[in-house]
């Protein structure tokens, strides 16, 4: 595989097309372009911005991206992403033989043990003390035989205070049988009483694989294109965040590089510039 300078620049002039042409269309600045064909990796900013930069480079030319992306990555000697990293073994294929299946069972047979053991401690319940044959609550109270005891004659009920006749009324059921008028209406039935089922929510909308958030630092213009298809511009004041998804990429362009954060995929950025530069259309992943 030979370099990535020299396949970018054999791209480049196929086509007829000078950096400056290129670098206006793709709206990458020519000092990048540049330092992509000459392979200065110190004059280029981090790998995530530079691959955004290869993609817009081949897609202008007409060109599969991937070839370029592949020379880059051997490049700074990373791991193609085509590569996924191998499986791990399935914990199930090392438990047929050995002490570690063994262990297993035992673990099994224990934890069965302890929780028949414990639903039969629950079953029983407390149990009461016996008393034992030699203390005196096994012995029954005795009765004094010699003499009974002695009977009580009832106390006489006091006299009732006779009511005077001037204040008794004949007219008219007593108070306590009248029976309440007022509390049948205040009791209301069951039915009138039990609350309506909660009405569902309605679903999230799906999200895609790709999640980008923007977070201000300084009141910034930012400009976010969603698989090319959506797009959302809007000034955000310092300390607000955006949250966007999509299903492949997106494409941003930031009035100011240095007053925005950015995080891909729960992973932080590296600054995108200097306070006031302009990015524009970085592709992003």
């Amino acid at each position: 595989m030979g370099s990535l300078g020299s396949y970018l620049r054999e791209l480049r002039t196929a086509k007829g097309m000078s950096l400056e042409e290129v670098s206006r269309a793709t709206r990458v600045g020519r000092t990048h372009l540049e330092a992509l064909e000459a392979e200065e990796l110190s004059a280029l900013p981090a790998p995530v911005f530079v691959k955004g930069f290869i993609r817009a480079y081949c897609e202008f030319l007409q060109a599969n991206p991937a070839e370029a992306l592949g020379r880059y990555q051997a490049l700074i000697g990373e791991r193609p992403s085509g590569t996924a990293p191998s499986a791990p073994e399935p914990l199930t294929a090392g438990l047929g033989r050995g002490p570690v299946f063994v262990s297993v069972i035992l673990l099994v047979v224990l934890a069965a043990a302890l929780f028949l053991l414990n639903s039969g401690l629950r079953s029983e319940g407390p149990r009461a003390p016996r008393p034992q044959a030699g203390s005196p609550a096994a012995l029954p109270p005795a009765t004094p035989a010699s003499e009974p005891a002695p009977v009580q004659p009832p106390p006489a009920a006091p006299a009732a205070p006779a009511a005077p006749s001037a204040k008794v009324e004949p007219t008219g059921p007593p108070p306590s049988s009248a029976p309440p008028a007022a509390l049948p209406v205040a009791i209301a039935p069951p039915a009138a009483i039990t609350a309506a089922p909660p009405a569902p929510s309605a679903p999230a909308p799906a999200r895609g694989p790709q999640r980008l958030v923007v977070k201000a630092i300084e009141p910034t213009w930012v400009r976010v294109q969603m698989d090319g298809d959506r797009s959302v511009e809007e000034l955000l004041p310092a300390g607000a965040s955006r949250e966007w998804s999509a299903e492949k990429r997106f494409t941003l362009t930031v009035g100011n590089a240095a007053g925005v954060t950015l995080e891909l995929n729960g992973r932080t950025l590296p600054p995108l510039g200097a306070p006031g530069a302009v990015i524009r259309e970085l592709a992003l992943p």
